[in-house]
């Protein structure tokens, strides 16, 4: 994932010529300063994490499915850990543009880095609008890494391929998406703020937090729920 958000972005944006072609020099400046690549690599650190998190996750729940069916060898248990795994980074993409849909475009409550360049005029309103495209376009590959990762499930026979652990695994990928994105967003780092007109921004920061930590919790207990044995038959 990491690999591929950098080639990306730099195939489409390191060149000037091929980014913000109508946009007036003020913006491309504004763009393309000293803090280009600081911006760049910042979008990046919450998409590495999450990939870092998932990867831990998908580890941890296989280790524990073994230890599930060596506690249980009399019957015979569907993996959940490839579903899971697939509906979980499906569910950070899908957050992700649900994110920068409603709250950045629709709503307009934040933007990408409105915290430090509030859009009061048409060029940082143009900036801010560029690295909401770049924030779009890493939610993107995830999205298509996610709806792979759930093609090369189709002929395996040996996963469960139960609806509860695709919805699970969206509603946590969600949260963790939310989580992470907003403590390095919103609280280390400080692009933006869940809403930034608003005479409280901590409230609604930790506000979102706390929603998020909320979906994790019952996405998670939705995935760990004790799987029922199968009849050999369906292996």
């Amino acid at each position: 994932m990491k690999r591929i958000g950098i080639l990306t972005t730099f195939l489409l944006c390191s060149l000037r010529g091929l980014c913000c072609t109508t946009c007036d020099a003020r913006v491309q400046e504004k763009i393309y300063d000293s803090t280009f690549l600081p911006n760049l690599v910042t979008m990046l650190s919450a998409f590495i994490v999450l990939a870092l998190v998932v990867a831990g996750l998908a580890v941890l729940s296989t280790r524990r499915h073994t230890s599930f069916l060596a506690a249980n060898p009399g019957g015979q248990y569907l993996n959940p850990v490839p579903l899971t795994t697939a509906s979980t980074v499906l569910g950070i993409g899908i957050g992700g543009f649900i994110d920068g849909i409603f709250l950045h475009q629709i709503l307009q409550w934040h933007e990408m880095l409105s915290n430090r360049m509030p859009p009061t005029t048409l060029v940082l309103k143009s900036v801010n609008m560029f690295w909401d495209g770049i924030f779009h376009a890493f939610t993107l590959i995830v999205v298509i890494i996610g709806i792979v990762l759930l093609w090369k499930l189709l002929h395996r026979r040996d996963i469960d391929r139960s609806g509860r652990l695709l919805v699970s695994g969206l509603i946590l990928g969600w949260g963790l998406f939310n989580i992470i994105e907003g403590v390095i967003d919103h609280h280390l780092l400080k692009l933006h703020n869940v809403r930034e007109i608003t005479p409280n921004v901590d409230l609604w920061n930790y506000g979102f937090l706390g929603l998020s930590v909320g979906m994790v919790v019952v996405g998670y207990f939705m995935i760990h729920r004790t799987p029922d044995p199968v009849p050999d038959s369906t292996l």
